[in-house]
């Protein structure tokens, strides 16, 4: 019986953890971006394009609303 209890308690902590690195993961992700508009501009750059306003927040926001 001691056997199932351990069982159970690993699946639930198991289960909790994963829940509670995807919460962190996230938070840390809005708060420190892995990209910004100066690298995008940088980007655009590097491939011979000007980017306009219009295109950099489109892609941030692209960015964005990946994380959530």
């Amino acid at each position: 019986m001691a056997i199932w209890y351990v069982l159970i308690g690993v699946v639930i902590g198991m289960i909790a953890g994963f829940f509670l690195a995807r919460y962190l993961f996230k938070k840390e992700m809005k708060k420190n971006p892995p990209i910004n508009e100066k690298m995008i501009r940088a980007m655009f750059r590097e491939m011979g394009r000007k980017p306009n306003e219009a295109q950099i927040r489109r892609i941030m926001k692209n960015v964005n609303d990946s994380y959530k």
